[in-house]
């Protein structure tokens, strides 16, 4: 399952404030930043059997996109990419449930992609690299 848990800002004569009173961090265990070299890369193809991750652009943008994986060991080819934006004006987080691998890519330079995990380095092993051609 994938969600989207819209954030939101409020602004005054003292400045924005950006926050997101929907996103539920109790199973979170870790943290990480993700910030491209350059708008090229693709971070594409790494998948999660059973470890859930959100995303949050906490600077620019980025374009999260995500396949639902059949078979860790032999996924098919023909399995349907779902795209979706994160954009740190808004501090949308995006919910990836286990069994999804994802590609990410920065859509503005110097972006920065804020990543929670349920699962500490280690503690589980989980992590599936993909073809980064598999899908398109």
């Amino acid at each position: 399952m994938l969600t989207t848990i819209i954030g939101n800002t409020f602004a005054d004569e003292r400045g924005t404030l950006s926050f997101n009173n929907e996103l539920d961090l109790s199973e979170v265990k870790r943290m990480y930043f993700i910030e491209n070299a350059d708008l090229s890369i693709q971070r594409a193809w790494q998948g999660h059997q059973i470890e859930k991750r959100w995303f949050i652009a906490v600077k620019g943008k980025f374009l999260i996109k995500l396949v639902k994986i059949d078979n860790f060991e032999c996924p098919s080819d023909g399995l349907e990419v779902r795209p979706f934006e994160l954009d740190s004006k808004t501090l949308d987080a995006l919910l990836v449930e286990a069994g999804y691998a994802s590609s990410i890519q920065a859509l503005e330079a110097d972006s920065k992609l804020l990543v929670f995990s349920n699962y500490r380095m280690g503690e589980v092993v989980d992590n599936y690299k993909f073809n980064p051609t598999q899908w398109k």
